[in-house]
């Protein structure tokens, strides 16, 4: 038997779910904020990376820039 009354452990338990739950939502937006930062670098080197594309005005193709 529980040396207080059930509503008071109901209570607790509850509170605490609420701050695992406050906690786990912080870590969650800290990881994907550190995630999404990667990203956005990952995606800035790729496009700097990539070859232009230019029109030749004689055949109307797109071809590299040399």
């Amino acid at each position: 038997m529980l040396p207080f009354p059930p509503v008071i452990a109901y209570t607790l338990a509850a509170i605490g779910v609420v701050a695992f739950s406050k906690v786990l939502a912080r870590e969650w937006r800290r990881v994907n904020s550190e995630l999404d930062a990667n990203e956005r670098a990952a995606a800035a080197v790729a496009a700097r990376d990539l070859p232009t594309l230019r029109r030749d005005p004689a055949t109307g193709e797109y071809r590299l820039q040399a």
